[in-house]
C-alpha cells in the first residue's frame, strides 16, 4: 500500500528541514536550474530568469483545464508563479513567465493559499514553473502541513530542471509533470537559447521517473503519484515529435503521455516563419498515430 501523499512521512521525520537547507545553498548565488547563472538574488541580482529570491505569485485557482487525473470533479489547485528559466520565443503566457506580472508572497502567505485550495476541493496543489522558486515553496511546505496540507503536490515544469535540485525534491513532490520540447539540441537552441535542453530534459525525467514512477490513480481516476508527460506538438517538427516518443517509450510504454495541440503562434514565434502557424490536424493525426504504434496505450491528445 502506497502512502499518500508522500512529504507527511518527510516531514514527521524532520527530512524536509533537511532538504530545504540544501536548497537554499543552491539559491543564492542560484544554481538551481540549469543555466547555473550564479545570480546573487538574495542581494536583489535576477539573473537569467529575471526572477527576484523572494516568491512572485500570478494567479490561484481551481483549475479544470489540466489533465483529466488532475483535474477530477473539483479542479487541480493550480498556482501559477511567475517568470520561468527557459523562456521560449513562443511562449503562450509569456505576460507571466518573461514579463513577470505577479505579486509578491511570504512563505506563511503562500501555506494559507495552499489550504484555501484544499478547502475548495482540489485534488493536488499544482506548481506552474516552480523551479526557480522552489526555494520558497519548500519553506511553505511545513507551514501548510501544519495547517493540515495532506493533498498531492504536483511539480509543473517546462523539464529544463537540474537533475542535482529535482534529486532533493525526492519523497516531496508525488506528482511530476514535465514537458518534453525539444529532443534536437537545434532546435531548443533556436528557440529556447537552451541547446543542452535534450540531455538534460532527459536525465531530469528518469530521475522523476525513478522517484515517482507511472502515473497512479485512485478508483475515481484521480491522480495520486506518478508521472505525466506533457508534450506541446510544434508546426514543421514532426520528426522531433517521433523522436520525443521514442525517448518517452525507452522508459516505459506504461507513461501518461497527453500529446498537445493547441500550440499557436505568439510572443516572438510570428517572426520565425517555419513555427508561425498553428499545427493541421493531420500533423496531429500523424503523431498520435505513431504514439500508439510505438505501444504508448495512455498517450492522449489534447
Amino acid at each position: 500500500m502506497i502512502d499518500f501523499p508522500s512529504y507527511i512521512k518527510l516531514y514527521e521525520q524532520g527530512i524536509i528541514d533537511d532538504r530545504l537547507e540544501a536548497i537554499l545553498t543552491r539559491a543564492a548565488p542560484c544554481m538551481l536550474c540549469p543555466r547555473q547563472c550564479m545570480a546573487d538574488r538574495i542581494n536583489g541580482d535576477t539573473g537569467y530568469c529575471q526572477a527576484p529570491y523572494d516568491l512572485l505569485l500570478s494567479s490561484a485557482s481551481p483549475h479544470f483545464g489540466e489533465e483529466a487525473p488532475l483535474v477530477g470533479t473539483h479542479g487541480s489547485g493550480t498556482i501559477f508563479l511567475t517568470h520561468c528559466n527557459l523562456r521560449c520565443c513562443f511562449c503562450q503566457n509569456y505576460e507571466i513567465s518573461i514579463r513577470g506580472e505577479g505579486i509578491r508572497y511570504t512563505s506563511a502567505a503562500l501555506s494559507d493559499l495552499m489550504m484555501d485550495l484544499q478547502n475548495k476541493g482540489c485534488h493536488n496543489i499544482n506548481f506552474v514553473t516552480p523551479t526557480h522558486y522552489i526555494h520558497q515553496i519548500i519553506k511553505a511546505l511545513p507551514l501548510a502541513i501544519e495547517k493540515g496540507l495532506r493533498v498531492p503536490l504536483v511539480y509543473n515544469t517546462s523539464g529544463y530542471d537540474s537533475p542535482d535540485t529535482i534529486r532533493l525534491l525526492d519523497g516531496i513532490f508525488d506528482i511530476y509533470m514535465p514537458d518534453i520540447k525539444f529532443m534536437d539540441p537545434r532546435f531548443a537552441s533556436r528557440y529556447c537559447h537552451a541547446e543542452n535542453y535534450p540531455t538534460v530534459v532527459t536525465e531530469v525525467i528518469y530521475e522523476m521517473h525513478r522517484q515517482v514512477g507511472d502515473l497512479i490513480t485512485d478508483k475515481s481516476g484521480i491522480a495520486r503519484k506518478g508521472l505525466i508527460i506533457r508534450h506541446l506538438q510544434m508546426p514543421s517538427l514532426i520528426d522531433d515529435s517521433k523522436a520525443v516518443l521514442d525517448f518517452v517509450t525507452s522508459m516505459s510504454r506504461n507513461s501518461y503521455v497527453n500529446i498537445m495541440s493547441q500550440y499557436y503562434p505568439c510572443h516572438l514565434a510570428p517572426e520565425m516563419p517555419e513555427i508561425s502557424r498553428r499545427i493541421t490536424a493531420d500533423e496531429h493525426d500523424e503523431i498520435i498515430r505513431y504514439a500508439r504504434s510505438l505501444g504508448l496505450v495512455r498517450a492522449n491528445r489534447h
